[in-house]
């Protein structure tokens, strides 16, 4: 029997009662972060701490997700959507910009620049999108791991294609970062919804902006949070905000981030690097089995498994206690630490009839 820190935390810290492979719309929760919220939850209830949770551990959050993603926690926002992130992202283009974006890209990635009205947006196949690339693209924002199917970006081809053109980037990593080793310095910014393979509880997020994009976001978020002295800033217009990115904090649910920050340090213990051989070793094995029913996936190493066709299995396969989803007519399964090789058999089994 295998050892591993991966099988020690799975056995410890994760109980489902079902076969879960549906981690692309929401992570399951480890027993160390329930019991974080569950801890606040009953303080508020009982009155006796002095608030509805600390700054501590959100800056703990931060910090971690500034590991897991290679940068400074100086270079980390924190905040409760990646819709809102790129919101911000979008109030900072002048009027007329390009923003260049995958066709049938996911959309919080897309909507806060398109609703502008203002911008120019251009969707091109994701395949196409390192040559799509051009003088005067201002911005290209892509996912690293697309929702609808798994596919994962040619990343290192984008960045150079922006680099070449002066554009800069915007990369979602909500579908790739807890599995898919990430280097959020590499682009200009960052997004990432914490509650899917981060396995965070919902409405925490993490913007990392590079020290030069931060000179161009506007400070939309400016509260008492978000300040230097944040205790000194509580009243009256706030005289000076973080000298680092958390100045584009937004105020934060305090029960997702007291979750977030041993979530996170549950993913510190194991390393992304295991996560993504076991969840990659698992997606392939899965891959491997629905060629044999006669059901071709979308092909790749991702640890999303797509089927084109198939989505309309997903209630055969929920009444039968395998969770997947359904997304843009795709069977779509999603591997992650706490998955075994019997999750993937049970599915196969059941899609055999």
């Amino acid at each position: 029997m295998e050892n591993s820190a991966i099988d020690q935390v799975r056995a410890s810290e994760f109980a489902s009662e079902s076969t879960y492979l549906n981690t692309s719309t929401c992570g399951l929760l480890p027993r160390r972060a329930v019991e974080a919220v569950m801890k606040l939850a009953g303080e508020s209830a009982l009155g006796v701490r002095g608030g509805v949770g600390s700054f501590d551990s959100v800056d703990a959050a931060r910090a971690g997700f500034a590991r897991l993603a290679g940068v400074p926690a100086a270079r980390v926002a924190v905040g409760g959507s990646v819709a809102a992130h790129v919101g911000l992202v979008a109030a900072s283009l002048p009027s007329g910009a390009e923003v260049l974006a995958p066709t049938g890209e996911f959309s919080s990635v897309v909507s806060p620049f398109a609703a502008r009205g203002d911008l120019k947006m251009r969707y091109v196949p994701l395949t196409e999108l390192a040559d799509a690339v051009r003088p005067g693209t201002a911005l290209v924002a892509f996912s690293a791991v697309q929702s609808a199917d798994g596919r994962v970006a040619d990343l290192d081809a984008v960045r150079a294609a922006a680099a070449a053109h002066g554009a800069r980037t915007m990369l979602d990593a909500s579908q790739s970062a807890g599995w898919l080793p990430l280097d959020a310095g590499a682009y200009d910014y960052t997004v990432t919804g914490g509650y899917k393979f981060l396995m965070c509880p919902r409405g925490s997020s993490f913007l990392t902006v590079t020290e030069e994009a931060q000179e161009a976001l506007p400070t939309l978020f400016a509260n008492w949070a978000a300040a230097e002295d944040r205790w000194g800033s509580t009243y009256g217009p706030v005289e000076k905000l973080a000298a680092d990115a958390r100045r584009f904090d937004e105020p934060v649910a305090f029960l997702a981030y007291h979750g977030a920050e041993q979530s996170l340090g549950l993913l510190a213990e194991v390393g992304v690097e295991a996560v993504h051989v076991r969840a990659t070793r698992l997606a392939a094995r899965f891959r491997e089995g629905l060629a044999s029913l006669g059901h071709a996936a979308v092909p790749g190493t991702s640890a999303i498994v797509a089927v084109p066709g198939l989505g309309g299995k997903e209630p055969d396969l929920a009444a039968a206690g395998v969770m997947v989803s359904a997304r843009a007519g795709n069977l779509r399964a999603a591997l992650h630490l706490y998955n075994t090789e019997a999750d993937v058999d049970r599915a196969l089994e059941v899609l055999s009839g």
